[in-house]
């Protein structure tokens, strides 16, 4: 209230507002501050390091210094922190052997979109049981990560809480932000302060429009509300984030990764004056949501780089270490070991040569893109 407003005359602190406050609200629980998760889990000189130097790597590629190709490769989402500990640990080894040519990024995602109703991630609900016990999923992801990097893989993920990178953005290279809030005034003003290059996917109809409308918007500094590192509601002003680029996922009405989508694409970017940046999904609609066929979508965006394409700059992956995937079961132990509880994946055997016969074909191709 304003000082200059006249006082009720009742004080607001011993009204009665029960009739109308919160009246769908089942409960309030307290939560973690930043500040106090970063105590408890630290981030280390090593880990700072290499998220500082994987930053500026992926940052390099997206403005033509770097001509390796980025591939952000890894489960549909996190659900068991040792089996994704032993995926990384395979793909770590990977990012070593291919890393004259692959830029590989391990996909970590935390945080699922819902259409209606589901499973929402390994922050809102860690053990899988409707406990929602938030607290827990943020040490655990923080944790997670805080591994990741120490075995010197970078990690990508989807900012899809606004609040989320307050507790774990310091651990994170490289950042998408989903098709269904690309649109969002929220996920755009927070991209604009990511420390992040930001990939923004089209919308689910397949429309570019709103995912370069938000590389615009993201450019640009805002002013909003948000989370400070003690848990408070702040207003927080950004500089603008300049390392926004587009990702093509495919939409309603149809995939969007053959060359000539990819020309429609270069051609919208071109109209917004915005860099030529393209990194292409090759799951969801541009697999048509079958996983098996991720290696052939990516096949085929190798082949027109290897024809000259100079836009296409990264890939993503969804990957586990058993291919499919699963429903959530009651009994948690009866679960596949290694298969996804959300999207459907390729197997590990199938991701390691997708990637290493990728590198092959660019060996020759990629020093000619800075030409």
């Amino acid at each position: 209230m304003s000082p200059l407003a006249p006082r009720p005359a009742t004080p607001l602190s011993t009204q009665d507002l029960t009739r109308i406050d919160d009246v769908r609200i089942k409960a309030v629980r307290p939560l973690i501050t930043p500040a106090l998760l970063e105590e408890w889990l630290p981030a280390p000189a090593s880990a700072q390091t290499l998220v500082e130097s994987s930053r500026v790597a992926l940052s390099r590629v997206l403005h033509g210094q770097d001509d390796r190709l980025i591939v952000v490769v890894g489960p549909c989402s996190i659900h068991d922190h040792d089996q994704a500990m032993e995926y990384a640990q395979l793909l770590k080894k990977q990012a070593d052997a291919l890393a004259s040519e692959l830029l590989i990024v391990m996909r970590v995602y935390f945080e699922k979109p819902r259409t209606t109703v589901g499973w929402k991630g390994y922050i809102n609900d860690p053990f899988m049981d409707d406990s929602f016990q938030v607290n827990v999923g943020m040490e655990k992801a923080r944790d997670f990560l805080l591994q990741v990097n120490e075995l010197g893989l970078p990690a990508g993920t989807e900012a899809l809480d606004p609040y989320g990178p307050q507790y774990y953005g310091d651990l994170i290279a490289w950042t998408a932000i989903g098709a269904r809030t690309t649109e969002s005034q929220t996920h755009r003003e927070m991209s604009s302060g990511l420390s992040t290059p930001v990939g923004f996917k089209n919308a689910t109809s397949g429309d570019l429009t709103v995912a370069t409308n938000a590389i615009l918007s993201a450019s640009r500094p805002h002013s909003f509300l948000g989370l400070n590192n003690e848990g408070r509601v702040a207003i927080v002003r950004t500089t603008g984030n300049r390392h926004g680029h587009i990702v093509l996922r495919g939409g309603e009405s149809g995939p969007n990764y053959d060359t000539v989508s990819i020309a429609m694409a270069e051609a919208a970017i071109a109209k917004a004056k915005l860099p030529a940046n393209i990194v292409v999904d090759c799951s969801h609609a541009n697999s048509s949501k079958k996983p098996e066929l991720q290696p052939l979508v990516m096949a085929d965006v190798v082949n027109q780089i290897r024809a000259g394409n100079k836009s296409i700059l990264g890939v993503m992956l969804e990957s586990n270490i058993e291919a499919g995937n699963q429903s959530i079961l009651a009994d948690l132990k009866q679960l596949k070991y290694g298969c996804s509880v959300t999207d459907g994946c390729i197997g590990w055997e199938t991701t390691e040569k997708t990637i290493r016969d990728a590198a092959v074909l660019l060996r020759d191709v990629l020093p000619e893109r800075l030409g």
